[in-house]
């Protein structure tokens, strides 16, 4: 549960949100622990599929099984970790919708910081314990030169993906402002972008390389960065010394998303109610 703000502070409001929210969730014990279980299953899904895949190709653009299991653990981590943090913005075309946004207008805080801070789907830490796993047999199974630097690198890859994939929810956001019941359209680049950041960008022809790899810059959040923890060079267009640039990447796509934001709040004319 969230600690209280100190009285005065400017944290508090959302503090006080965001622990009721938590509350809430955990006062259903059963509904609570299936929704869990769910969340565990889908997480488990998707990475049977990498395997199911790999156990029939044994190697793809260049990747075997336990590459990928690094690589499917890197993608799957940052990205389970963004959607607890910024999932929830998904919502955000009912809001609009019922004109429940328009109550957020009122009060004397950044929409997007309350939007962002106004829940936190606990049951999606399950996604990300799954993710986790992955990523700790991948980097057991891979024979990695631990150096300070792979260390970095690493966490690195994990904080910036994170966050590249947080800003890649904002800017799918800021579009269903002009959409309203598009979200299958922006989905296909959040949940999209997910799973093409699972497979090797290797395989992708040129414009797709292009797409995933600096437009929406998915290749960033992990493959990038397991060709330079296993010291492999990269494909055309993407070398392995790219994945240091993740951090370039991740403030590309908040430039991206907030400029996407900023553009649908100012379209916004409200509910109509």
């Amino acid at each position: 549960m969230a600690e209280a703000a100190p009285a005065g502070h400017w944290s508090g409001p959302y503090v006080a949100v965001l622990s009721s929210r938590l509350r809430a969730q955990r006062s259903y014990r059963l509904s609570f622990a299936s929704e869990l279980f769910g969340s565990f299953v889908v997480g488990l899904a998707e990475f049977a599929e990498v395997w199911v895949v790999f156990h029939t190709v044994r190697v793809l653009g260049g990747l075997d099984l336990d590459a990928a299991l690094l690589l499917f653990g890197l993608s799957n981590t940052a990205f389970a970790l963004a959607q607890v943090l910024f999932g929830h913005l998904d919502t955000l075309p009912t809001l609009i919708r019922l004109g429940k946004l328009d109550i957020y207008h009122l009060r004397p805080q950044p929409l997007l910081l309350q939007l962002i801070t106004g829940d936190i789907s606990l049951r999606r830490f399950a996604r990300a314990t799954v993710a986790l796993a992955v990523l700790g047999i991948g980097l057991l199974r891979n024979d990695i030169d631990w150096s300070a630097s792979a260390v970095a690198l690493l966490l690195l890859a994990v904080v910036s993906g994170t966050a590249l994939f947080a800003g890649l929810f904002v800017a799918a956001a800021g579009c269903q402002f002009f959409l309203i019941d598009g979200a299958e359209l922006t989905n296909s680049f959040t949940y999209g972008g997910s799973y093409a950041a699972t497979l090797p960008a290797s395989i992708f022809p040129t414009g797709l390389k292009l797409l995933f790899g600096f437009a929406i810059p998915v290749a960033f959040t992990a493959y990038l960065p397991t060709l330079a923890l296993l010291g492999e060079p990269g494909p055309a267009l993407l070398p392995s010394w790219l994945g240091w640039l993740t951090p370039v990447a991740a403030l590309w796509a908040w430039l991206l998303g907030l400029a996407l934001w900023r553009a649908g709040t100012r379209h916004y004319q409200g509910g109509g109610g």
